[in-house]
């Protein structure tokens, strides 16, 4: 996990936990050996928007660069190092609900319909394909997911969005 100031300052502080590296500052690495699926809180006590993608998608490199160009903090967690927690994927399927309408169509908005895998689980029932989805995040997961808190998150580029969040 990086953390970013919102300053384009990346801290240096290594700690792992759990048999996984957690980059940090000592504030936010105490909640994340306490907590594994919480909402990070910088120094300041302010809530850290949460970038969930690869270091290799173009996307996600864009997503975060759009956030630091803003000096707006967040926190990028590498799906190849560490995939969202049950809490977490639900958390953030709740959080798309509210702008896509139910828990399917957030699930249908979540996947990549592009990945190669994506046959994998087209013609599966609602709940088998939100499974199958939480089960194999990096191939199915449409990225980058950024998620403001508990309440907000998006799927993909969506800096309209992202600007109502400053």
């Amino acid at each position: 996990m990086h953390f970013n100031s919102g300053t384009g300052f990346f801290y240096n502080k290594t700690v792992t936990s759990k048999n996984k590296n957690i980059t940090g500052n000592s504030f936010v690495m105490m909640i994340l050996n306490q907590f594994d699926d919480i909402i990070t809180e910088n120094i300041y006590g302010e809530i850290m928007i949460q970038i969930f993608g690869t270091n290799k998608s173009f996307d996600c490199k864009t997503a975060q660069r759009w956030f630091s160009e803003r000096h707006i903090p967040f926190q990028f967690i590498d799906l190849k190092e560490k995939e969202m927690s049950r809490g977490e994927f639900d958390s953030v399927v709740d959080a798309v609900k509210k702008t896509a309408g139910s828990r399917m169509d957030a699930i249908e908005e979540m996947t990549d319909k592009k990945s190669k895998d994506y046959t994998s689980i087209a013609y599966l029932d609602d709940d088998d394909k939100a499974d199958k989805l939480f089960e194999n995040q990096l191939k199915l997961l449409k990225l980058p997911i950024c998620r403001n808190g508990k309440q907000l998150a998006t799927v993909g580029l969506q800096q309209k969005t992202w600007e109502e969040w400053k």
